[in-house]
């Protein structure tokens, strides 16, 4: 269960990327290990997995593959070498991948060479649990959402700061030597208006295979390795928890015996779980006063 366990973060970690398989796009996610491998594809309508140990990966290696005997862990590093460029936009060109829906679920089928022989893969997906689903991708892109809100607040602030900056030098009398470079003051307002009527309608109609571009990849793996931080800091204050009783009884041998009432309550005490507090994003910083400094505009 342990190895299982560290499967399962290492796969929280790994971004989304876009896949295409015929006239399809995809989003998923695969993690290998010489344990096994776990696989995350959704179509943005269902989500779908696979988690297969290195038991069932040598059961079906034999099905597939009846000419092949190698070890297990040759066929996962073989599938990890097949996998990760597709997932990276570039699939071997002696590679073939394609998918088959069914009522239990989704099978992807994966055809290449392996030591100069055919190679066969079926991945057996079948519909995700919805925890799984809520901390890949719900959880996740709420964060996102909320730390990219924060990040275009700290930006306006600064644009503001700067249009201060730009107009203190023209009130001290410095002149722009290529008038090309002049700007207009920052309006928040008319940017938003700006942004829903024009910049919003052209994301939208980048299709779905662009949701999760190589920044926003870079933003969900920062997301994801917060939260793995965040709960193993929870694990441990739990552990810490677990072990107080016992470290108060040591400093204490010979304390005398408390009544069984007063076992049950203060048993029910230690073990009530502490609330973990709500962290709240930090408002931008307040405006400095700009600095004057002369001659950058002449």
């Amino acid at each position: 269960m342990e190895g299982s366990e560290e499967l399962e973060s290492s796969l929280l970690t790994q971004p989304w990327a876009s896949v295409r398989f015929g006239e399809s796009s995809f989003l998923a996610k695969v993690c290998f290990r010489d344990t096994g491998y776990i696989l995350l594809i959704s179509d943005l309508s269902c989500v779908w997995y696979e988690r297969a140990g290195a038991e069932a990966v040598g059961q079906r290696s034999k099905e597939l593959n009846k000419r092949l005997t190698v070890h297990v862990s040759s066929f996962l590093n073989h599938l990890c070498s097949l996998m990760c460029p597709l997932l990276a936009g570039q699939p071997g060109a002696t590679t073939a991948f394609s998918c088959h829906h069914s009522p239990s679920g989704l099978r992807l089928h994966v055809k290449s060479e392996l030591s100069g022989l055919p190679f066969y893969w079926d991945f057996h997906c079948c519909p995700a649990p919805l925890d799984m689903v809520c901390r890949h991708l719900v959880r996740p892109l709420i964060q996102m959402n909320l730390a990219l809100q924060c990040q275009v607040q700290e930006l306006i602030s600064l644009l503001l700061q700067k249009d201060a900056e730009i107009e203190d030098y023209r009130e001290s009398g410095a002149t722009l030597s290529r008038d090309r470079l002049r700007t207009e003051p920052f309006r928040e307002e008319a940017f938003q208006q700006n942004f829903v009527a024009q910049t919003l309608p052209r994301i939208c109609s980048a299709g779905e295979g662009q949701v999760f571009a190589s920044a926003l990849q870079q933003l969900y793996t920062a997301v994801t390795q917060q939260e793995l931080r965040q709960a193993r800091k929870r694990h441990c204050s739990e552990d810490d928890v677990d072990r107080a009783p016992t470290a108060e009884t040591m400093k204490h041998p010979h304390s005398p015996a408390a009544s069984q009432e007063d076992e049950t309550t203060s048993s029910s005490e230690r073990t009530s779980p502490a609330s973990s507090p709500v962290q709240k994003p930090r408002l931008p910083a307040a405006k400095a006063k700009p600095k004057k400094a002369k001659g950058l505009f002449s």
